[in-house]
C-alpha cells in the first residue's frame, strides 16, 4: 500500500515477552491518524507468543516489517532496527505502552513547523495510576512541564527530559550523533545528551499522547543500566564538558541528592569549592573537603576573583523553583551561572 511505500516515519518496536500487552500496543498504532509510517518490529528472544503476534500483524499490515535478531539485548536490538529505517524520521514505541491516536501526527507537525528542533517527545500518563505523591507522579508532572526547547535545556541534567517511548528524531541528526550505543548505562538518555551536546533543539508536544505502562516487567525496573547511579555517571560525563573550566564549582544542596551527585562528581575527578544548604546543622561542616555555607554567604563567596558556577542539586521541584528564584535575585543567570542537576 502507498502508506508503506514512502513512510514519513519509521517506528522502532523492540519486543521481549510482550504477549500480555502487545495487542493493545498494536491496536494503538493501527489507530494512528497519521497513516504514512512503517513499523520495524523485532522479537528479542521472547519465551511467549510475542513472535506469533508480530507475524500475524505483519501478515495483515504491509507497513509492518519484522527484523530478525533475537536475544541480543535492548541496545543491539535498537541499533539493528535503526539500520532498517527508511523514513527521514525515527520514532520509538514500547511494546507494553499505548499511543493515543494523534501521537505521530502531532510530533510530525511539531518537527515540520520547527526546523530547529531535532527530536521531540510528548506528554505522558502513567498507568495503572501510581499513588498520589509517588515518585512516578512527580516525574510525570515534571516531564509534562517541559514543553519547549528552553525548558528542556534548563532541566537537561535533572532527568531524561524526553520519555524514550515517545521519542521522534530526525534520522540525519540521529545518525550524526552516532545513534544508539552500548555504554552500560541508559541508552535513551545517552542519545538525548549527545543530541543536545551537538547543539540540537529538543522539545515535547504538551498534549498527553502516550500511555506509559508501569509494572515489575519493565526493563527499567530490573536492569542496573537504569539505576540512579548509572544516570548520575552519565550526567556527570556530559556536564563536565559544558561547564566553564576556569570557575570554581559550588553545589547548592547538601542533602541526599547533593551528596550523591558530589560523590559521583569526585569519582569522575571533579572538585568543589563549597556547598550551600539551609540546614543550620550542616553550616560550617565540610563535605569532601569543601565547606558548607549559608545561602546568605554565597554573594560574598561569588566575589572571589573567579565567580563560582552553581549546581542546584535538590530532589523536589518546589525546592528547585525556590533556589532558582534566590539565585536569580543574586544576579546569577541560569545556564550561564548555574544549572539544575539531580
Amino acid at each position: 500500500m502507498s502508506d508503506a511505500a514512502e513512510p514519513r516515519v519509521s517506528v522502532l518496536l523492540p519486543c521481549r515477552d510482550a504477549e500480555p500487552f502487545l495487542p493493545e500496543c498494536i491496536a494503538s498504532l493501527q489507530a494512528q491518524s497519521e497513516r504514512r509510517f512503517e513499523v520495524l518490529a523485532l522479537d528479542d528472544g521472547s519465551r511467549d507468543r510475542t513472535g506469533d503476534l508480530l507475524h500475524a500483524w505483519a501478515g495483515r499490515d504491509s507497513r509492518v516489517r519484522l527484523v530478525d535478531r533475537g536475544g541480543s539485548g535492548i541496545v543491539a536490538a535498537l541499533r539493528r532496527l535503526a539500520r532498517e529505517a527508511r523514513a527521514p524520521l525515527i520514532a520509538r514505541m514500547d511494546a507494553d505502552d499505548i499511543a493515543r491516536p494523534g501521537r505521530l501526527a502531532a510530533q510530525l507537525r511539531l518537527l515540520a513547523d520547527r526546523p530547529d528542533i531535532a527530536a521531540c517527545g510528548t506528554a505522558v500518563r502513567y498507568f495503572p495510576r501510581p499513588p498520589a505523591g509517588s515518585g512516578y507522579r512527580r516525574y510525570e508532572a515534571w516531564l509534562n512541564g517541559l514543553t519547549d526547547a528552553a525548558s528542556v535545556e534548563r532541566d537537561l541534567f535533572v532527568e531524561c527530559p524526553i520519555a524514550h517511548p515517545t521519542l521522534m528524531v530526525r534520522r540525519a541528526a540521529f545518525e550524526a550523533a552516532g545513534g544508539y550505543r552500548e555504554t552500560g548505562g541508559p541508552e535513551d538518555y545517552d542519545l538525548i545528551l549527545r543530541l543536545a551536546a551537538a547543539g540540537h533543539g529538543l522539545a515535547n508536544v504538551p498534549e498527553v499522547l502516550h500511555e506509559w505502562r508501569l509494572g515489575a516487567h519493565r526493563l527499567s525496573e530490573r536492569s542496573a543500566r537504569y539505576s540512579p547511579d548509572a544516570f548520575r555517571h552519565l550526567k556527570v560525563s556530559f556536564l563536565a564538558g559544558r561547564l566553564p573550566p576556569d570557575r570554581p564549582l559550588v553545589i547548592w544542596g547538601a542533602g541526599r541528592v547533593g551528596k550523591a551527585f558530589a560523590r559521583t562528581w569526585r569519582e569522575e575527578g571533579g572538585t568543589f569549592a563549597g556547598f550551600v544548604d539551609l540546614d543550620p546543622r550542616k553550616i560550617g561542616q565540610t563535605i569532601h573537603g569543601a565547606p558548607v555555607i549559608r545561602p546568605d554567604d554565597l554573594p560574598a563567596f561569588a566575589e572571589t576573583p573567579r565567580r563560582p558556577f552553581v549546581l542546584l542539586a535538590v530532589g523536589t521541584p518546589g525546592a528547585r523553583r525556590d533556589i532558582r528564584q534566590a539565585l536569580d535575585a543574586m544576579g546569577f543567570e541560569e545556564i550561564e551561572d548555574y544549572r539544575a542537576v539531580a
